[in-house]
Order: C-alpha cells, then structure tokens, then sequence
C-alpha cells in the first residue's frame, strides 16, 4: 500500500500491460494508481443521477483513478474491467460472494489472473491488427474497442431503437466502430456496407472468436465443483453494492 496526498492507494496491473497506448499516455506504463474506496466514493454509488444515466460504475473508477491525467474513455475495456476488480478490492474486499445454482459461492477476487495472450501480436503503441476472412479471403484491419468506443455504439444502438423498437443492431454496430479498413478500404461507408450486406456469419463469427482470442482482459473464470469446464463469474447488483437487499 503507497500513501498518496495523504491517502491510500495500490498499483493496478493492466491487461493490455500499456503495449496498446501511444508512448505520451500514462496507461503506457502498464499500470494505473488507484485510491482506496472512501464514504465520498460511496455517494457516487448511490447517486440517482448517476444510476439513471448509466454512468454510475464509470463515476466511480473516474474518481479512484488517481492520475488525472489519464483518458478515461480511452481505456480499452479489458483494462477497464481490471480496474473495476480493483475498486471492489479496495472497497469492500476480496471475497465476493453470488448465487449459483441452489447455493452460495465465494470467490476471492484478489486471486483472478490477467488473461494470458500473445503479446507479440502487439506493436507497441498500436492498437490495430489484420485478420483474414477464412471464407471469403477478405483482410480486415480493426482495433480493439476503448470505453469511448463503447459509449459511441451504445449510443448508436439507443437511436436505432428509438427508429424501431424492434432494433436489436449491437452487434453489427460494435463491429462497425472496431473495424478500420475492408481489403484497404478505409471508408466508413463502405465498411458500414461491408458489415451489414457482405460480413458473412460464418467469418463474422470467427471474426469475433479471434478478438476474444486476442483480447487482453481478466480471466473472470471460477471452477465449481459439479462443472467440468469453468463458468464466468457473475457481476451483479452486489458486486459494488454488497449490502443491497436482493
């Protein structure tokens, strides 16, 4: 623990360990300083605006990052999951405890690990990579999504269901705002058309396989004992708010 303007704070690990910033961002180091959890932090989450806009987690980890310097909608969302981890750590502990079936289950969060990947796939500073359609042959050029980037589809998808209730466009959008050029091609509209009239289902979903492949993050897998393979760890209503009446 490291005393900072007169209060605590731990060193967060990034996934993406800042191989994907540019040099002059302070995620470039591969690690963020967070503050611990105070009754002021607690007022962000019960904050009413805050929850009825959505914005209440991203308040929050905005308020226990302490380099104010740091973009926060440029966070890629793996790292911005490992600081989520880190401010319930430093908030109210490591064991988390859900629902799981018929039982409880506890999991000590302070023993999740960082996803393991290829980093030599990563050029320093560069967050764009090139996959290739193993359909069609098509070359994709695409990147993996900030929180700014999240914010943006989310957005999108909002406005589309505004046109048409009936909307259900998420996924499309997201691979709109994560592609950057089709066969060279880096014209959105063309990668707009792309994604909706020629991203065949099977590439796409191969597409999307090779991000999770590649995509730094925390391993969010628990073991239970009458599962064979692992199971995701749940994020619910009590994972900020371990005391609410669910």
């Amino acid at each position: 623990m490291s005393q900072t303007n007169k209060f605590p704070s731990e060193i967060v690990e990034l996934p993406s360990k800042g191989l994907l910033y540019p040099q002059d961002s302070p995620l470039a180091s591969g690690k963020l300083e967070m503050k611990y959890m105070t009754a002021k932090e607690e007022d962000i989450l019960t904050n009413q605006n805050f929850i009825e806009r959505g914005v209440v987690i991203d308040k929050l980890l905005q308020a226990l990052i302490v380099d104010k310097k740091v973009e926060y909608n440029t966070l890629l969302i793996g790292d911005k999951n490992a600081l989520l981890i880190a401010a319930r750590i430093l908030g109210y502990g490591k064991d988390y405890e859900f629902s799981y079936g018929t039982g409880k289950e506890v999991i000590d969060l302070s023993l999740l690990n960082n996803k393991t990947v290829d980093e030599d796939q990563f050029k320093d500073g560069k967050n764009e990579f090139e996959w290739k359609a193993p359909a069609t042959g098509t070359v994709i050029k695409f990147k993996l999504l900030t929180h700014g980037d999240e914010q943006k589809v989310q957005t999108e998808v909002k406005g589309l269901q505004k046109i048409n209730k009936e909307s259900s466009a998420e996924l499309s959008t997201r691979l709109k705002y994560m592609i950057l050029a089709v066969d060279g091609s880096e014209d959105t509209k063309e990668i707009r058309e792309f994604v909706d009239n020629r991203f065949l289902a099977r590439d796409s979903r191969e597409f999307r396989k090779h991000i999770e492949k590649i995509s730094p993050d925390v391993d969010m897998t628990f073991y239970p004992e009458d599962v064979e393979e692992g199971v995701s760890i749940p994020i619910g209503v009590t994972f900020l708010w371990p005391d609410a009446n669910i």
